[in-house]
Formats: structure tokens, sequence, C-alpha cells
């Protein structure tokens, strides 16, 4: 960054995404927002913001679905609601804790990382295979690399309830059938092959689904961030319905502690 650029910018900033003009009207990606986006749904408004592009009824459909579905536990258990619960149990505002549990779903190794890692993979791996790279090769060397394949395989549970609802509601929509998909389910083939106990979780169907639809793993990633909201939501609104700082409380002798001595007071 050089001393003109910072001039440039001091009392200008250039941009094709849009602007406000008080008292008068606002332009969007191009576009008035009052008289020609006006009619839009918030997530058809959300992905025009997010890819320039429009979409149509039944592709909206499904991406609202994937949030639905997917994403919409009401449950203060699941790792980035139990934030949010916390939030409510402790008193603070449902803002803090909406933000709350969105900062802590871009962890590593759950949450939006590996969500767009698998969305990155399916990407990449269906761009080699077409060039005549074998995909079992590509799955070998995924798992050489980092011992797992993003989007296969799920603590706890070996199944996943979420992938039967949403393949249902995308064939219904008639976008089940791409060929991102396709590979999403023939990677599973493959790993069963190669003798690995993982199965498609929903970030690899999600993903597949999504890259059908022509998003670019950026874009996919700004999709998702408000994914989980619903979750952060009723969970903040369920533990502040309760009495304060009654959620999840542990007894200290339930904790095993290895560390120095106990201080004596």
């Amino acid at each position: 960054m050089s001393l003109e650029d910072l001039l440039d910018s001091e009392t200008c900033w250039e941009t094709s995404i849009g602007l406000s003009y008080p008292g008068e009207k606002v332009i969007f990606r191009g576009k008035d927002l009052f008289a020609e986006l006006s009619n839009n749904s918030w997530m058809e408004l959300l992905l025009y913001g997010v890819t320039g592009r429009k979409f149509n009824q039944d592709q909206l459909k499904l991406f609202e679905a994937i949030w639905v579905i997917c994403t919409s536990y009401p449950d203060p258990r699941i790792w980035n609601n139990r934030v949010s619960a916390l939030t409510g149990s402790s008193r603070a505002t449902g803002a803090l804790g909406y933000a709350a549990g969105i900062a802590v779903s871009e962890a590593k190794i759950y949450g939006m990382k590996p969500i767009v890692k698998s969305f990155d993979f399916l990407i990449k791996s269906k761009k080699k295979v077409d060039e005549g790279e074998s995909l079992v090769s590509l799955v070998k060397e995924e798992l050489e690399k980092y011992r797992v394949v993003p989007g296969y395989a799920r603590p706890i549970i070996k199944n996943d309830e979420r992938i039967k609802p949403l393949m249902k509601v995308a064939k219904q929509l008639g976008l089940a059938s791409g060929e991102h998909i396709k590979l999403a389910f023939d990677v599973e083939n493959k790993l069963k092959e190669l003798g690995y106990r993982m199965n498609a979780n929903i970030a690899s169907v999600a993903a597949g689904l999504v890259a059908d639809q022509g998003l670019t793993p950026r874009e996919y990633y700004y999709y998702l961030i408000n994914c989980f909201s619903v979750g952060f939501l009723m969970s903040h609104l369920d533990s502040s319905n309760k009495k304060e700082g009654l959620l999840f409380p542990l007894r200290c002798e339930a904790i095993s502690y290895s560390g120095v001595k106990k201080k004596k007071w």
C-alpha cells in the first residue's frame, strides 16, 4: 500500500457493491433497492449481493432449505448454540449471543472452515476428474495428506439424519442430479471401497448441491455466515427464559484435576 493509495481513498470509496443516498435512494449492486429489488425475498437479496447474479425460484428454495434443514437446530448442547445459550443464561443480550455464536462457528475442525473445505474439495476434484485423474487417487491423496476427507465421517454417530430430507427437497425441485452432488456420493463409495468407514455427512451433500448452482468457494462462505442463526436465537431465548446461571452447571467434584496442588486458603 502506497501513500498515493491512502490519499486517493481519504475522501473517496470506489465501489460496485452499493451506496446509499440519504433521503433519496439506495443502490444495491447497480440496482435501485426500492424500485427494483423491494419484492425480493431476503435469501434472494443475499445471494444477489454475494454473487451479483440472479437465481430462479427453485434454486432459492434449495438455498433456503439447506439453512432450514441443516443448521436450524434449537439445541443448546450444540457447540455454537451453547455459546449463544450461555449469553442468555448470563443475561447478556441476544445480539451479543448471536455475534458470539457466529464467531465460534469459524472453528478449524468443525463449522465454517471444514464446510467450505468440503466445497473446495469437490470443486477441485471435479475439475481434476474431468481432466482425466482417478477419483480413487484423489481420495487417497487427501487421506494421506490430511487423514480425512472434508465432508465425510461424523463424530458420535455414523449417519447424518439431514441428508435424506435435504435430498428429498432437491429431488422435488429437480436439482438433485448435478455433477458435483453425484461426485459427493461417488467419493463416499470410493471411501467404502478402500475400507474406510466414512459416510458422507451434510457438509459434502450441501456442498455438492450448491456447487451445482455455480457458486464459488468464497461466495459459498458468505452465503453460509448466517446459516446457524435460528439455532443461536432459539438457544438464547430458551436460556434467557430460565433462571440466571442454570445452563449446564458443573460441580467442582465433577472436574478431573491434574495440575499443581490446590492452595489452602
